[in-house]
């Protein structure tokens, strides 16, 4: 039966992605077929959300308009030649693992066929998601466009050229963790101030959380609202001349960097 997605791999992100399509309305749970190696995994994801579940690749993606392959990069290779010869020839294949390159997945599939490279990030799972979107020379503008709705529905997404994939794994795609280490040690702060811990690590992330919100939301430059906080002689002001005494903004840029760096060696 033809179907409007399948999604192979049900993993958190692979789960996160469906789960917010099927939220939006953008696809109904009835158009989709979930598929993964562990039939417990596939059964629990279309028990919740009223779609198809299965464990035979080739069943799932056969006569499928899109497929969302949602498995580790590690698996990739074997998991998509299983079943790239069941991919309908105007199908929209679009990956999600890290470090996959386009060239490599038309490798496996074939250099006709339409493909998007996506690097969703961690925040999907809460729908705050950053995705980017890098599609072959296949894909038409509107196609693209349809992807990039579809990853709308969890977050947002914008289209960037693959040669910038480092810079989004430095930016968005790694650092959920840095960001959480920054929470953390603010949360310690404040512990040794006297606050309980729990209560810490609400005031920290609510502020970060916050923060971005206010950024995204009026297009205000981060050093302009860094500004408008620190008043002349006050508590903020000190504070970041003791982050800039401490080397903190190049440690970042640093661990960003790492981060790119690594990605490229993969």
């Amino acid at each position: 039966m033809a179907k409007e997605l399948a999604l192979i791999g049900c993993g958190n992100m692979g789960s996160a992605i469906v789960k917010g399509i099927v939220g939006s309305g953008l696809i109904a749970a009835g158009d989709i077929v979930v598929s993964d190696v562990s039939e417990g995994a596939s059964a629990r994801l279309a028990g919740e959300l009223g779609c198809t579940g299965t464990c035979d690749n080739v069943e799932a993606v056969r006569d499928a308009a899109m497929v969302i392959i949602a498995v580790k990069p590690q698996y990739l290779d074997d998991v998509v030649r299983g079943f790239a010869d069941a991919v309908a020839p105007d199908a929209l294949v679009v990956s999600i693992a890290a470090g996959v390159t386009l060239a490599r997945l038309e490798g496996l599939l074939g250099s006709d066929r339409k493909i998007v490279r996506v690097m969703p990030n961690l925040p999907a799972m809460v729908l705050a998601g950053m995705s980017s979107l890098t599609p072959n020379a296949q894909v038409s503008a509107e196609e693209c466009a349809r992807v990039q709705e579809l990853f709308e529905s969890f977050g947002r997404a914008e289209v960037v050229p693959e040669h910038l994939i480092d810079a989004v794994i430095a930016a968005s795609g790694s650092s959920p963790a840095y960001i959480c280490v920054f929470i953390e040690a603010l949360a310690d702060a404040a512990v040794a101030e006297g606050m309980p811990r729990a209560q810490a690590y609400t005031f920290a992330g609510q502020a970060v959380l916050g923060t971005a919100k206010y950024l995204l939301e009026t297009g205000t430059h981060p050093a302009v609202l860094k500004d408008m906080v620190s008043s002349p002689a006050g508590t903020t002001i000190e504070a970041v001349a003791a982050l800039e005494a401490g080397g903190f903004r190049a440690a970042v840029i640093d661990a960003a960097r790492a981060a790119a760096a690594k990605n490229r060696a993969m």
